[in-house]
């Protein structure tokens, strides 16, 4: 079976030069199947949301730094902080995309598998099919609303992050920092509370690949 880095190369290189039936009909010449590339993007999305977590908690923690910090290095203060956010921004993004490509490619690969359903003629072959079509929809419908569900918690996460910096860039002076100690304790619960939501996404991303590796 071919890696998940070739899978991603090949669809990757497919999907600048072609529409989604060719790409689908290019990749199983070689091997490679609807099944496989939803197993990929999968991955992805759940990679993409250990990677922000990471950066949510560093940007929790430059925050933390930045309310200590003397008047005379407010503006350096501010431009460190900046930069978390809008890391934090693209980490966010890079979710909602690798969410996107599961949802596209999940729906293709059901709907091709519903259209094959009917082109049995033993009712019991037909019915085991269709048996696992929903079992294999709901394990997925489950996965992707913990996978939106952490993807909601973000944006409350970086609203506060943005006020913040906003307010820390039009009063760059001591009152303004002391003004950020309310809201520090606030962000950091609403952070924890995003990376337990992720935890159970990634969690449910690990289950859903493993049984689709073993279906």
């Amino acid at each position: 079976m071919m890696t998940n880095r070739v899978i991603l190369l090949a669809a990757l290189t497919l999907s600048f030069s072609a529409c989604s039936t060719v790409k689908y009909n290019t990749l199983e010449k070689v091997g490679i199947h609807k099944r496989d590339i939803l197993v990929s993007d999968v991955k992805e999305a759940r990679d993409a949301q250990k990677d922000a977590q990471g950066q949510f908690q560093d940007a929790l923690e430059r925050f933390g730094t930045v309310i200590e910090i003397e008047e005379t290095n407010l503006k350096k203060a501010y431009n460190r902080l900046k930069d978390e956010y809008d890391d934090s921004v693209d980490a966010a993004e890079d979710v909602s995309d690798e969410i996107n490509d599961v949802e596209k490619v999940a729906g293709d690969l059901f709907k091709e598998w519903e259209n094959e359903i009917k082109q049995y003629s033993d009712a019991n072959l037909r019915r085991d099919s269709q048996s696992k079509l929903r079992d294999t929809q709901g394990r997925y419908k489950q996965m992707l609303s913990s996978m939106k569900a952490a993807e909601a918690s973000m944006q409350p996460v970086l609203a506060t992050f943005k006020d913040n910096v906003l307010y820390l860039k039009h009063n760059l002076n001591a009152q303004a920092v002391g003004s950020l100690r309310g809201t520090f304790n606030s962000l950091e619960g609403d952070i924890e509370r995003l990376v337990n939501q992720m935890n159970q996404s990634i969690e449910r991303s690990n289950d859903f690949i493993a049984q689709m590796k073993t279906s």
